[in-house]
């Protein structure tokens, strides 16, 4: 599976940004995926998750209520729509293909990565 990331860029904090990730190569539609950001000289952080059909999602607290993943599986993509974006957000973020039919905030459980695409949210 390949994965294809785009959709970053430079934002003013406060502005809305959407993100999307292609999936080429072996099927990933029966495949939970993920989205996680890692910021310079931090660790890689679980931002998003959707299950297989997407009818289950899952965010940590930092993004609950501003950053919402979506799904279309005809597609193989796989969206993260973020809005009220603060400076804290900028990082690269990744999108990733899990294990199983459902996501999880581990990054072990994942099998596939994307090569990343750069947000930056200015102050």
């Amino acid at each position: 599976v390949q994965l294809q990331a785009s959709g970053g860029g430079l934002v003013q904090a406060g502005g809305s940004l959407k993100l999307s990730c292609v999936a080429s190569g072996r099927t990933s539609s029966n495949n939970g995926m993920g989205w996680f950001r890692q910021a310079p000289g931090k660790e890689r952080e679980f931002v998003a998750g959707i299950s297989w059909n997407g009818a289950s999602t899952t965010y940590p607290d930092s993004v609950k209520g501003r950053f919402t993943i979506s799904r279309d599986r005809a597609k193989n993509t796989v969206y993260l729509q973020m809005s009220t974006l603060k400076p804290d957000d900028t990082a690269v973020y990744y999108c990733a293909v899990s294990r199983t039919s459902y996501s999880s905030s581990d990054y072990s459980r994942y099998a596939y990565w994307g090569q990343g695409t750069l947000v930056t949210v200015s102050s």
